[in-house]
């Protein structure tokens, strides 16, 4: 995988090996006290709905206008064009699932608030009490994934190799939990183990598709993972939005570290 992602435009530019130098900025480090950083006390400000990381991003009001008014508009126009798939997915998931299509888990959205995230369903209905048979192979960062995870459904493994599965959270999107651009929402059980550099991806409102959508997934280790969503965050705008929107329907059809 090349170090180096770049688009037609030189306004765009992601590289790896120096975004290796991001570490907490020296305001966040002040204001979190070592302690803060222990899981448990993670754990309370989650539950509390403690903010977990600074606000970040481009927060000039134009911009934050014209991205809730591209969200909505273009998560219905999603909708629309989609509805064909999305009731089919779901008429087949009624069937296979013993009628529970969707699955719907709390996710961890903008500074740290607890969000219900609507999926397609791709596992068996008891895969979180079988979690711990499954061995992990993503040994950088806090992320369970398994490539050839036994939980996964026939049907789930087409979901997710096409992205079928994540077409649900458009409702999200409406719903103002999410962006059509954004980072990833991750689960509970993953960010009590950030380290406070890692908080920052929570700094801006997550979303559908973002750098390391684009650019192999599941391919990528977490911290890279991390360093492209800070990115992401530091170069936030319209280009890069429509940029990324525009580079994600080509890694839909690839499948490219999607499972």
């Amino acid at each position: 995988m090349s170090n180096s992602i770049t688009s037609p435009s030189s306004r765009i530019y992601f590289d790896r090996r120096s975004t290796r130098r991001i570490t907490p900025d020296r305001r966040t480090s002040r204001r979190v006290g070592e302690e803060e950083t222990t899981p448990e006390a993670l754990a309370q400000a989650l539950a509390s709905d403690a903010p977990v990381a600074e606000p970040a991003g481009n927060r000039e009001m134009a911009y934050q206008t014209l991205k809730r008014y591209f969200d909505i508009v273009g998560a219905i126009g999603l909708i629309i064009l989609l509805s064909p798939v999305l009731f089919t997915t779901f008429v087949a998931l009624m069937i296979t699932t013993r009628g529970k299509p969707l699955f719907i888990q709390q996710r961890i959205g903008y500074l740290g608030k607890k969000f219900p995230m609507i999926k397609f369903r791709t596992m068996r209905l008891d895969a979180d009490k079988v979690q711990h048979l499954v061995q992990n192979q993503h040994n950088d960062g806090p992320i369970f994934k398994n490539r050839k995870d036994p939980r996964i459904t026939r049907i789930g493994r087409f979901l997710r190799k096409t992205s079928i599965d994540e077409m649900p959270q458009l409702l999200n999107v409406l719903a103002g939990h999410m962006s059509l651009v954004g980072p990833r929402p991750p689960v509970e059980k993953e960010v009590v183990q950030y380290k406070v550099w890692q908080r920052s991806r929570l700094a801006i409102k997550p979303g559908l598709t973002c750098l390391w959508q684009v650019s192999g997934r599941s391919e990528i280790g977490f911290e890279d993972w991390v360093r492209m969503d800070i990115w992401y965050a530091r170069n936030q705008n319209l280009f890069t939005d429509l940029w990324l929107l525009v580079k994600t329907p080509w890694t839909v059809i690839t499948g490219r570290g999607a499972y």
